[in-house]
């Protein structure tokens, strides 16, 4: 014999047209699982769906506020339901009716899902407001009010979506926000937005939320005035998570690139030396701060040695015992870099450049041992090459660990590159590699 639940939907699950005084019957079974399955039903006439949204079960309300021909009217009634389900439920069908209602034809109902979404805005749980967030985050007609309404939400989810991506909110909705303090994160967000106007830029980069800068500085698309990124360069030399964006920061001006160059870690150096945007004559003021820097290293260094007592002689480079299993750590965890190995340099620390060297440019110790126990300026170049360095790197390590003397050294191109072609630099490579 057929059960009730399969009569309902069918015999293969598929729905059946049911008589009206029968459906109406049905809306007042006992069973809340007939009550569930006729609430789900698109065909169920909007009177008794409206009904079914006052149903005593929850799960059955929940599937009424799910119905889309459930009337606007029962939806704004579920929209203050005791169950946190049906209004998530409620929740996100409003918002995706929202969008569809243009014309003045829609006026009414529009009205009606407007008043429904902006009670939802106002719901306690933070689930339900971040639902309607998620939902309307990239509508480009959704209402201004809702969308404004959770643009200034307390919680981070809720808020962070809609200030992202939102198109309808207005510079002066978002300076509004800045001012009022958004929620945590909340800054970030309006700095990551595809467009964001000079006016906007401003009011980020004079907050103390330096991780919302360091977004504003890495988004390309954001119009940051030159007084602004100068201000910015200002603050940035104690601030490491400014550097990266600032060494790719898009149109940056020649007095910029010279500032950078004071502060940037080596790695960033080579960045901004790379840029095909700055002209020749600021790549050379750039590198001449990179020059002026080494030279200032250098000194610090020798002026901490104590006064009558001599830098340290050039060690037996062979004799060495190279700390392998130390930099290979670092460069596991990515903290083996040029800075690093220059430090090094200028504590004296030999042993430690060497094996830097060697695991950066993954080739046995000895190769490196060798080259500069030849003092070879060719094969001190192909090493810093290999070792992913500059060619600036190559000078220093002539001059400070081989003490190579200037007429000897091997210095960098006009525009930075290293002085020896690929080919050549591998070929010293491998001869010192053969030479057991």
């Amino acid at each position: 014999m057929i059960s009730l639940e399969e009569k309902i939907l069918g015999e293969n699950g598929d729905t059946v047209a049911l008589p009206y005084e029968e459906t109406k019957e049905l809306a007042s079974h006992s069973d809340p699982r007939v009550r569930q399955i006729l609430a789900s039903r698109a065909d169920v006439r909007p009177e008794l769906l409206y009904f079914l949204a006052e149903d005593p079960a929850s799960e059955v309300r929940r599937c009424a506020a799910l119905n889309s021909s459930t009337p606007l009217q029962a939806d704004l009634k579920l929209a203050t339901d005791n169950d946190e389900d049906v209004r998530a439920a409620v929740a996100e069908k409003v918002a995706h009716i929202a969008p569809s209602l243009a014309g003045d034809e829609h006026e009414r109902t529009r009205q009606t899902v407007y008043e429904a979404l902006m009670i939802l805005t106002n719901d306690q749980i933070t689930r339900i407001r971040q639902i309607l967030s998620e939902s309307l985050k990239d509508v480009v007609n959704a209402p201004h009010g809702v969308v404004r309404r959770l643009a200034g939400d307390e919680e981070t989810v809720v808020a962070a979506p809609v200030l992202e991506f939102s198109p309808v909110l207005t510079d002066e909705d978002l300076l509004e926000i800045i001012e009022a303090g958004p929620a945590a994160g909340g800054l970030g967000a309006i700095s990551r937005r595809s467009e964001v106007s000079e006016s906007i830029a401003d009011a980020v980069a004079g907050s103390k939320d330096v991780e919302a800068v360091a977004d504003l500085l890495s988004n390309a698309s954001a119009q940051i005035r030159e007084e602004t990124l100068d201000r910015l360069i200002d603050r940035a030399p104690s601030v490491e998570l400014w550097h990266a964006p600032l060494a790719e920061r898009p149109h940056l001006a020649p007095r910029a690139a010279t500032r950078l160059a004071r502060f940037l870690a080596d790695n960033l150096l080579e960045v901004l030396q790379q840029r095909t945007d700055l002209d020749t004559k600021t790549l050379d003021s750039v590198k001449a701060v990179v020059r002026r820097r080494i030279d200032k290293e250098a000194i610090s260094a020798e002026s901490t040695r104590p006064v009558g007592t001599q830098p340290p002689a050039p060690p037996d480079f062979m004799k060495l015992t190279l700390p392998i299993n130390m930099v290979r750590g670092l460069l596991d965890a990515g903290k083996l870099d040029g800075s690093v190995i220059l430090k090094a340099l200028h504590s004296h620390d030999y042993a430690f450049v060497l094996a830097a060297l060697a695991a950066l440019g993954e080739f046995p110790p000895s190769i490196v041992q060798r080259v500069f126990a030849k003092k070879s300026a060719k094969g001190i170049v192909a090493v810093a090459w290999k070792a992913g360095l500059t060619a600036e790197n190559a000078v220093t390590f002539q001059q400070v660990l081989a003490r190579i003397g200037p007429a000897k050294q091997l210095c960098a191109t006009e525009d930075g590159r290293f002085p020896l072609s690929e080919k050549q630099m591998t070929k010293q490579l491998e001869k010192y590699g053969n030479n057991h």
